[in-house]
């Protein structure tokens, strides 16, 4: 990475990251360009949402994250919705090969502080953490926000919104909705009281919106990229 003195700009005060990627070969790649892009002190890899939230758990101080879509244990933005709720002031990029418009739409609603794509050229990642640490939002030049009809992009919008506004536990929840599970059946996975659950679904219900289990499980489906790229 070129010195100040060779493109007069400031080195960015990024020294620690931690990378979100199930692909083992990416993400080593991913991480030895961050590491001599942003010439990091300490970068950390995840396989899975679930193992990135234990780092953030066990008292890793991630400057930034970055985040792939397609991870074993989240789909959608699910993933990006539990770091945010966790770490709502740290920012999230998400690099992607789902580099559908729509897709970057419903990301950067959720929360994300930037998209690149998987096969963007190592400057971008430089451009992009330069723009996002100044508190930009940094989106690939050929980023069309109204790519589709734009109703389909409102509503998945309004969607993402709503979902934001859970907290972790709820998405998580909601997610076991999503996979049929009764209340019985998730209380015992996450080891809390039945009641406890009741509790959550009904937080869930207000803050979607919705009337019930099933509309909860049908709006949590309008988020999930599948249904988006077709």
């Amino acid at each position: 990475m070129a010195d100040q003195s060779e493109t007069g700009q400031k080195p960015l005060n990024i020294h620690s990251v931690l990378v979100i990627d199930d692909h083992p070969l990416f993400c080593e790649a991913l991480a030895m360009t961050l590491r001599d892009v942003l010439e990091l002190k300490r970068i950390e890899t995840a396989n899975s949402i679930t193992k990135g939230l234990d780092f953030l758990k066990t008292g890793f101080r991630a400057d930034a994250i970055v985040l792939d879509l397609n991870l074993p244990d989240v789909s959608g933005v699910e993933g990006l919705l539990k770091l945010r709720a966790m770490v709502p002031k740290i920012p999230i990029v998400i690099v992607s090969a789902l580099g559908d418009s729509r897709v970057i739409t419903a990301v950067i609603t959720a929360g994300a502080a930037g998209f690149i794509r998987k096969d963007a050229p190592r400057n971008d990642l430089a451009d992009a953490f330069r723009k996002i640490w100044n508190g930009e939002t940094y989106l690939p030049e050929d980023y069309n926000r109204s790519v589709g009809e734009p109703s389909v992009t409102e509503e998945v919008e309004r969607t993402v919104e709503k979902l934001a506004s859970l907290t972790p536990q709820q998405v998580t929840i909601l997610k076991l909705i999503c996979e049929g599970k009764l209340n019985k059946q998730i209380a015992y996975d996450l080891s809390i009281a039945e009641t406890t659950v009741k509790a959550h679904i009904t937080a869930i219900l207000r803050k979607l919106g919705v009337h019930s289990r099933t509309q909860a499980a049908l709006l949590a489906k309008e988020a999930d990229f599948s249904t988006l790229i077709k």
